[in-house]
């Protein structure tokens, strides 16, 4: 997750709301590429969590990643909980259980992702190997139960503990067992905004299936191909979702604003302390109603850290973040950017998944959305199943990405990047399926395999 924002301006009218979201709009030579990535920190000896506190510790571990980077450490309370790279602009930062996330810097194409990535994961096992630690490149940790899940010392993470469990059944798994992979992409217009906000919330369901990565938890099948995208079905469903409304006359910044608006809340930062308002929503703040803060304002920084806990498949701050994929090993994580560049980036690719997606109502996106987590492409929308769509969209994003031709030293353009997805088309699997194979073929009923073989 993001940094929280600091800016104290107290807010005067919804049109400043609407203003700072619109801000984000850029002329297409300045879109930019943001990836960012969870993995599950484990213990090599033993295949145990890791807790924050000791010289083998998560925190130790990103004390040796400050001293390796010279990046600036995010602190809280006297804990690092992150680190910044002032210059470059990406970040490392911690989930609830101590997933590992490198929030990338905003990069021009797809091979600079993976350069960045490569560079991570030299710098991270620089450190982490001596400390005895690995990290898992699943959607969900796949043998440990919650109740061994050490806690990051983060304050918005207690207040989220306590308020999860009160609104869905599976909150506290979302926060502590699961990791995704998401790409963040820029938009030009208000219209852009849209018609990107649509596509990518349509076809997300695609994403799913081709990155569904989490079919175990506490050692056993559990059903589903990616379980993580089925958890975010009963986490917190106000916040959380398809946004049928996006689709509907009329959408625009105002409207999410709107939305967004009567969001519950989890916290307001002020100096070092988080306050619990979980439950009341941005409007009564910004009407001065908060019982927590009577008659006080909200800030330009409480909007942003608002924006930031809102969880729906697709999330639109300044730019739009794809949320329906798992987490997975890192030769795959260029693909999911890849993917999304190419469809979207590109004027004639996002027309054509727009006419994919464009005369398919509400209840038939949500009842794909439904399926996908457990059937993966078997899934179907109308008379046809995600697999011909998936292959359909992928094709397009090939097509996207050779039209914007950035090659790397080899001479390759930015396709080269969709290979896994490529693979997957052929075969018509899953990552998920193709670990069950596994789990039930030469893994002989135990996951505990997948800490070499998903390992990073």
């Amino acid at each position: 997750m993001a940094r929280d924002q600091i800016d104290m301006t107290p807010l005067q009218s919804r049109d400043e709301l609407v203003a700072w979201i619109a801000a984000g709009a850029k002329p297409p030579s300045e879109f930019r590429i943001g990836t960012e990535h969870e993995k599950t920190p484990f213990t090599l000896e033993g295949h145990h969590p890791v807790p924050y506190e000791g010289t083998r510790g998560i925190g130790a571990l990103l004390e040796g990643m400050q001293l390796l980077l010279g990046w600036e450490p995010i602190l809280e309370k006297g804990n690092i909980i992150g680190l910044y790279d002032v210059t470059g602009g990406g970040a490392i930062s911690l989930e609830p259980g101590g997933q590992f996330e490198l929030s990338g810097a905003p990069v021009e194409t797809v091979h600079q992702t993976q350069a960045e990535l490569m560079a991570h994961l030299a710098q991270v096992r620089e450190i982490a190997t001596p400390l005895g630690i690995g990290f898992l490149g699943l959607g969900m940790t796949p043998s440990w139960s919650r109740a061994q899940i050490p806690v990051m010392p983060k304050g918005r993470y207690k207040i989220m503990t306590n308020y999860m469990p009160k609104v869905g059944r599976y909150g506290l798994d979302m926060m502590y067992r699961t990791c995704t992979v998401q790409t963040n992409l820029d938009f030009s217009s208000e219209a852009d905004m849209v018609k990107k906000l649509r596509v990518s919330l349509a076809l997300q369901p695609v994403a799913t299936a081709f990155f569904a990565n989490s079919p175990f938890t506490e050692g056993r099948p559990n059903g589903f191909l990616s379980f993580r995208s089925e958890i975010w079905r009963d986490t917190d469903n106000a916040r959380s979702g398809m946004l049928p409304f996006a689709f509907e006359n009329g959408m625009g910044f105002e409207r999410y604003v709107d939305y967004a608006l009567d969001v519950p809340m989890y916290f307001v930062k002020r100096g070092d302390e988080y306050i619990d308002v979980a439950g009341s929503s941005f409007r009564a703040f910004f009407e001065g109603k908060n019982p927590k803060l009577p008659g006080e304002r909200p800030t330009l920084s409480d909007w942003a850290n608002h924006l930031s806990t809102i969880f729906p498949e697709v999330r639109l701050k300044r730019y739009l973040e794809m949320r329906g994929s798992d987490g997975g090993p890192w030769g795959r994580l260029p693909a999911l950017p890849a993917f999304w560049v190419g469809l979207l980036y590109d004027d004639q690719s996002l027309d054509a998944a727009w006419d994919i997606a464009k005369h398919w109502y509400a209840h038939e996106r949500q009842a794909l959305r439904d399926d996908v987590p457990r059937l993966g492409f078997k899934a179907r929308i109308g008379d046809r199943y995600l697999f011909e769509i998936a292959k359909e969209c992928l094709a397009l994003a090939h097509a996207g990405l050779r039209r914007r031709n950035h090659v790397d030293h080899a001479g390759r353009d930015e396709t080269r990047h969709l290979e896994p997805l490529d693979r997957m088309v052929d075969c018509g699997k899953t990552p998920a399926e193709e670990l069950l194979e596994k789990f039930n073929g030469p893994w002989r009923g135990s996951v505990d395999p997948a800490y070499d073989e998903v390992a990073f």
